[in-house]
């Protein structure tokens, strides 16, 4: 991690980490609660990071994270690598992304031809120091690892994402909030403690556990495995299920799909419009009819997961989240995965990864 101008470390609010944290119960050992002792500056970015504590906000190289877990939906990030590339959007959604991301609401002003690579190319509705609560809540996270180590607990596709775009790459910064200090620890109790606060995924994509070692080495699409069922999850947000802070939260949902056996996936084909919505409708609504109390993976009830009482949130498929997720790409405001089809076909990636 390079040492940039932007400001290495600032402190989020009080109010603001008790936001992020809401509802969520973190174990530390004794040897991670004890803070480790701060090398100055002159050590170098990684001595400067184990000084972090939960809460900070870190000005990082996205080459420089570790991931922590070993697949992503390749559909999403075919969906936002769409919308960034054949977006509709008066201000191009990677600004949006790329602010929400920092901690700085959305894109306010982009020049003609801003890049993400030249911050002062665009704006963010809410200007560095004046961040508030609910602006650092969706931040991407991190937790400080043995040696100053980054560890990516949360936005693997975003950065990734980031990572593939002409104007991103390994050297593109954002801010990223701290959700623990770990740097204390050795690494077998470094990953205890990652496994104990669900900070870390350790299945590949076909449901297999892994061991850490096994984990990618950094963002990008080339170092990670497809899951499909992580694609249908991202598309069923909002209309099976709402996104919430259990970290991981659609891997636990793509580990219920494998094991349950409720959702019937034969013949699904990415590369089809239809039978993809048709994929999203059954799962969806297998996922409303489960009883809140259910334990669906990892030790979370369908509640927990964010299952929604009604389908769609009770609104018809010609309504509500369906009705903007089905809509075409021809349409003034394709829907996601009209992004993602479009992207795959104008990239030659259809036929690769059907069913």
């Amino acid at each position: 991690m390079s040492i940039t101008t932007r400001p290495a470390v600032r402190r989020a609010t009080t109010a603001a980490l008790a936001l992020a944290v809401a509802g969520a119960s973190f174990f530390l050992t004794p040897a991670a609660q004890a803070a480790p002792k701060c090398p100055t500056p002159a050590g170098g970015t990684r001595a400067v990071n184990m000084c972090a504590q939960p809460g900070d906000l870190l000005d990082v190289r996205i080459g420089d994270v570790l991931p922590t877990q070993p697949s992503l939906g390749y559909d999403e990030v075919y969906y936002k690598l769409g919308r960034y590339t054949l977006g509709k959007d008066k201000i191009n959604k990677k600004f949006d992304d790329w602010c929400e991301a920092n901690g700085q609401g959305e894109a306010a002003t982009a020049e003609k031809d801003a890049s993400l690579r030249d911050p002062s190319s665009f704006t963010c509705a809410i200007p560095l120091g004046q961040e508030t609560a609910e602006s650092i809540a969706p931040m991407k996270t991190v937790v400080i690892g043995p040696g100053g180590k980054l560890y990516l607990t949360d936005g693997h596709h975003t950065l990734t994402s980031f990572f593939e775009l002409a104007d991103g790459g390994a050297d593109l910064h954002v801010r990223l909030r701290v959700l623990g200090n770990l740097s204390g620890m050795g690494q077998p109790q470094f990953w205890a403690a990652m496994q104990q606060n669900g900070w870390t995924y350790l299945k590949d994509a076909e449901g297999d556990a892994i061991t850490p070692k096994q984990l990618p080495t950094s963002v990008g699409l080339d170092n990670f495995e497809d899951d499909r069922l992580r694609s249908l999850l991202y598309f069923g947000r909002d209309i099976g299920y709402t996104a919430g802070s259990v970290p991981f939260q659609e891997f636990y949902w793509a580990d219920w799909v494998r094991e349950s056996g409720v959702v019937d996936l034969n013949g699904w084909d990415r590369d089809d419009s239809a039978s993809y919505l048709d994929a999203i409708e059954q799962l969806t609504r297998a996922q409303v009819a489960l009883d809140k109390d259910l334990v669906i993976a990892g030790g979370h009830t369908a509640g927990e997961l964010g299952a929604l009482d009604e389908w769609n949130d009770g609104k018809a498929a010609t309504g509500g989240e369906f009705a903007k997720l089905s809509k075409p790409y021809e349409d003034a405001k394709p829907g996601k995965l009209a992004y993602a089809l479009e992207f795959k076909q104008l990239n030659g990636l259809v036929g690769e990864r059907v069913g």
